[in-house]
């Protein structure tokens, strides 16, 4: 049978995929949904607000974030406010900062952790070519 995927591509595909199940370990290990752990990270590292949109910029579809804001407004995680026109930011309320604090802050801190050990030429090869990669997969796959 022929394969389709090069080796590179077939490692690549792996490793990304190895650590999207990463973070869904953290979240369940932490007692969060991935979606409530993603939007209580951005929230925290924006000072405890960040608007909406921001949220879902990040890779997050509109209905996902409006389902977990939902559930995390009805346990007083969070709250929402708004920003004028339709839009609205999302405030952590006191029990979601703490929350936050004990939870996302970890992943942070680990992000940060791994970053600090690489040096500064493999901190900015690494983020050049993934931003690379990513703009060249995005902009062929808006032809298809």
């Amino acid at each position: 049978m022929k394969k389709f995927v090069s080796a590179d591509v077939n490692r690549f595909n792996c490793l990304t995929m190895q650590i999207d199940s990463v973070y869904h370990e953290a979240a369940s290990r932490l007692g969060l949904t991935y979606s409530a752990m993603t939007i209580l990270y951005y929230v925290l590292d924006n000072g405890g607000i960040c608007p909406i949109g921001e949220i879902c910029a990040f890779g997050m579809n509109k209905q996902t974030v409006n389902s977990a804001l939902r559930k995390l407004e009805h346990d007083d995680i969070v709250f929402l406010e708004a920003a004028g026109g339709h839009r609205k930011n999302v405030r952590l309320t006191q029990k979601g900062t703490e929350l936050a604090e004990k939870t996302v802050l970890k992943i942070i801190e680990i992000e940060n952790e791994i970053f600090a050990s690489w040096t500064e030429h493999e901190r900015e090869a690494y983020l050049e070519l993934t931003k690379r990669y990513m703009n060249q997969l995005n902009e062929r796959v808006s032809k298809l």
